[in-house]
């Protein structure tokens, strides 16, 4: 998986999953774009990329806002010439409670941005790309994309919808060599993940029922997502497009 010369766009790049993912893109060679809602953290993960040689490209973003959207894609192609591939990965869990206690600004705020978010980054990202002969995009949907959850409807519905958002824009673009795929992790371990068992009564009870779920055992590391993304973007993945590829341990398959 080769990405010298190309150009990839990593959308809350800021921190976890979304930097592991720029770190992957830059290590096999891209040039990469990234954004997020926080320039300190941005700033450490340009710091990381240029550390081992690689260019980085960070701008302040709000993803659910058209105007701040087409200025990242616009000064990203003005900085590295063109875009080749994307990775939609910005989003928000909202409170965790049932649909009768939800609020409307819980409900508006994910909705922005990890669905309106994920459809004006798409829309920008195809543009460009088009003015280039073709492109990989991904979008991230989630392990509940593709099943239900009590107390995370706002979340799940958004990460079923960007299902449906990807495979109809496959279809409509692939004839322009653009293909479009979803990517859907389950837990991912992370360090709010392991701030999430210290604050549990039972921590190691809590963490033994919840692998239960995952075939393997264990949740994913960040770089285990990363590298399908990047793989999904790359030439190895030629002929996959309207895709949603699972990456949760078997959690689904149950």
């Amino acid at each position: 998986m080769d990405f010298t010369g190309k150009t990839v766009l990593i959308t809350g790049a800021t921190s976890g999953l979304g930097r592991a993912m720029a770190l992957t893109f830059a290590k096999r060679g891209a040039q990469v774009a990234i954004c997020g809602r926080r320039a300190e953290e941005g700033a450490k993960t340009v710091a990381m990329i240029e550390q081992s040689g690689g260019r980085c490209l960070f701008l302040p973003c709000d993803v659910s806002k058209a105007d701040d959207v087409s200025h990242f894609i616009q000064r990203t192609v003005a900085e590295f010439g063109r875009l080749d591939c994307a990775v939609n990965n910005a989003g928000v869990s909202g409170d965790l409670r049932p649909v009768a206690e939800t609020t409307d600004e819980v409900w508006n705020q994910v909705v922005n941005i990890n669905l309106t978010g994920t459809f004006l980054c798409m829309r920008s990202e195809i543009q460009a790309m088009m003015k280039t002969g073709g492109g990989a995009i991904v979008n991230v949907s989630s392990a509940l994309g593709l099943r239900g959850k009590e107390n995370v409807a706002p979340y799940s519905a958004t990460k079923h919808a960007i299902l449906g958002l990807t495979k109809s824009a496959a279809f409509e673009y692939g004839r322009y060599g653009i293909r479009i795929n979803a990517l859907c992790p389950g837990g991912i371990q992370t360090d709010m993940d392991d701030l999430f068992y210290a604050n549990a009564p039972d921590p190691e009870k809590l963490r033994a029922e919840r692998m239960k779920s995952y075939a393997l055992g264990r949740m994913a590391r960040v770089d285990e997502v990363a590298s399908t993304a990047a793989w999904l973007c790359s030439d190895e993945a030629s002929f996959v497009t309207g895709a949603a590829i699972s990456v949760d341990g078997g959690k689904t398959a149950r």
